[in-house]
């Protein structure tokens, strides 16, 4: 018996995902179904904004903590794969932040620009555009990436050669591919 699709999402989000702190701004627009929980959403961000999934993160939604709940934590965080996006989504141009990397502190600012119904054929999640290269993991958070762009970028800096030994030889801050992103999108499921 063939396996049927399941049934279309009842709501499509499209976000606004801006990393915080950094000019110029490094940013992806998403669209998200309202059904997945937040923890999809996380393997979402961190494929869109090109992180490894190296590091804790948590979503912060009008004061409440979202994650992996952990009793060494210390602090009540509600279980991220129980909550679907449409029970944080408080409806149009609602923002949240989702924090990687509790050491760099890399906070994202979502903002939720429409609600929409799906597009029949789109396959969801989709990427829909951007700007900028994500910093490389582990580079010290926001001061840290700009010490590091400064080096890499200035031939005549002390640390240029060693700073792009550490990124692997080269690192375009400009780059962005759209459609890399998507096909790495697919493979989440």
């Amino acid at each position: 018996m063939p396996r049927q699709r399941p049934s279309a999402a009842p709501v499509v989000y499209q976000l606004k995902v801006t990393l915080k702190h950094f000019k110029p701004p490094i940013w992806r627009r998403i669209q998200v179904t309202g059904d997945m929980s937040l923890f999809k959403l996380h393997r979402i961000l961190q494929v869109v904004m090109g992180w490894t999934d190296s590091h804790l993160h948590q979503f912060i939604v009008r004061g409440s903590y979202y994650g992996t709940p952990h009793p060494d934590f210390g602090f009540d965080v509600r279980d991220e794969k129980r909550v679907a996006m449409a029970a944080i989504a408080s409806g149009l141009k609602a923002k949240f932040t989702y924090e990687y990397d509790f050491g760099d502190s890399w906070e994202h600012e979502i903002l939720i620009e429409k609600i929409l119904p799906p597009d029949k054929g789109v396959y969801y999640p989709i990427c829909l555009t951007g700007k900028r290269a994500c910093p490389p993991e582990d580079c010290g958070g926001v001061w840290g990436y700009a010490g590091l762009l400064e080096a890499i970028l200035d031939p005549d800096h002390p640390e240029h050669e060693e700073m792009l030994e550490w990124v692997g030889g080269s690192f375009d801050p400009e780059a962005f591919d759209v459609d890399t992103i998507n096909r790495a999108l697919r493979r989440v499921r």
